[in-house]
């Protein structure tokens, strides 16, 4: 994906990235039911490797239910 911010590796200063999306899940119950309803998106330094992980907001309960099913 190409984004008009400028990036740089905050451990080597590179500027080349790769970026996506992770989702895991929460809680007891989600871990036995296999729902992933906790989404990050991440940053990756093509050099080095230092990852930096931020928090998005949850898809909502629709998604989890697709996400029970698809799993």
């Amino acid at each position: 994906m190409k984004h008009t911010v400028s990036y740089a590796c905050d451990k080597c200063r590179n500027p080349s990235y790769e970026e996506g999306d992770m989702r895991v899940t929460g809680g007891f119950l989600t871990k036995i039911l296999n729902i992933q309803n906790r989404r990050f998106t991440f940053v990756s330094c093509t050099e080095c490797g230092y990852t930096e992980f931020y928090k998005r907001q949850n898809s909502g309960v629709i998604a989890n239910v697709i996400d029970l099913f698809t799993n």
